[in-house]
């Protein structure tokens, strides 16, 4: 993936709240397109090898959460958080990381990953196929900066994070927002 790519055309099984449903789950199905997700916005996407795990939940998400402010007076419009997990598993880590600006995506088949090139073999940390990690800015669908980690490969022995980083990301930003030297 690069800069200048368009986003494959996916369509995501979502679990979204519906207050006229009564229960402990008042959840109801909803499928949602790339073009749903990113059409007409300048968005943030991040995605990680799986919800809950230890860097993801302890770095990679809060930052984005944290830093919503400055990343939208930067010009994003949304913050998307994406793994191969299911609409059940990513609901119940956002619930648990107490999200109120980033909101996740399930991409549960792993489809979106795949199509994006991402798509990893972890079976030698029990995960089976996961996202390897990266961040990316898109604007109106269209890859506009691509943060990938180095080492793309299956059964990485290692977890790289940096480039896909909140704080990476926003210096990106900054230098993109400073005047050209003349």
């Amino acid at each position: 993936m690069k800069s200048g790519a368009k986003l494959p055309d996916v369509t995501f099984h979502t679990r979204v709240r519906d207050s006229s449903l009564e229960g402990p789950n008042p959840f109801r199905w909803e499928d949602m397109t790339t073009a749903d997700f990113f059409a007409g916005k300048r968005v943030i996407l991040f995605s990680l090898p799986g919800a809950f795990t230890p860097t993801c939940s302890t770095y990679q998400l809060p930052g984005f959460e944290n830093g919503h402010a400055d990343f939208t007076a930067k010009g994003i419009d949304e913050i998307y958080c994406m793994s191969v997990n299911d609409s059940f598993v990513m609901n119940k880590w956002a619930k648990d990381q107490g999200l109120e600006k980033v909101k996740v995506i399930p991409d549960g088949s792993g489809e979106f990953t795949r199509k994006m090139g991402m798509l990893v073999d972890k079976d030698n940390l029990g995960f089976g196929m996961r996202s390897w990690r990266y961040a990316a800015i898109i604007n109106d669908g269209v890859v506009e900066a691509w943060f990938e980690e180095p080492g793309l490969m299956d059964n990485c022995p290692d977890d790289p994070y940096g480039a896909s980083s909140p704080e990476n990301l926003m210096a990106h930003l900054e230098r993109a927002a400073e005047p050209a030297l003349t």
